[in-house]
């Protein structure tokens, strides 16, 4: 199925408001209330909305350090891959993990307290990952742009 132009609005806006009732999410699309809510459901059904989330604040979680931690592999045969995605998707401070192409096999997106809590991510879980070659870790020193919504 292809997304006509009202699909693309309700999207936008439930995008930016997960939480909006279908009322007001209709008034904004210019629909009525139940033909707004079927579209919805028709989008949840074939796959547009993989589900619904609560976006927490990092500072009050506690975990306001983010790293990029980019990981080169000694080889690039499947059963290495493999071994290295189970093991990275079991590490709980990861948000993030990447197959890249260029100098790095994967860049990996990590959380943390500080410093110190990243000196502990470090030890316990990242020089454990099987298949490691290289690891190069930058820290982000301030957000300039974040967002979950995709161009639509």
């Amino acid at each position: 199925m292809s997304l006509d132009t009202i699909d693309r609005r309700l999207l936008t806006v439930l995008q930016k408001s997960g939480r909006i009732s279908n009322s007001e999410l209709a008034e904004k699309v210019n629909l009525s209330a139940s033909a707004c809510h079927r579209r919805v459901q028709r989008l949840e059904t074939e796959g547009y909305i993989a589900g619904y989330v609560a976006l927490l604040d990092a500072r009050k979680m506690g975990v306001s350090a983010t790293i990029f931690v980019e990981i080169t592999l000694r080889a690039q045969a499947d059963d290495v891959l493999d071994a290295f995605e189970k093991a990275v998707a079991r590490v709980p401070d990861v948000l993030e993990c990447h197959l890249t192409a260029g100098t790095a096999d994967y860049i990996l997106k990590i959380v943390a307290e500080n410093t110190d809590d990243f000196a502990r991510i470090h030890r316990q879980y990242l020089t454990r990952l099987p298949g490691v070659a290289k690891m190069q870790s930058s820290f982000s020193l301030r957000t300039v742009c974040n967002t979950t919504a995709l161009p639509v």
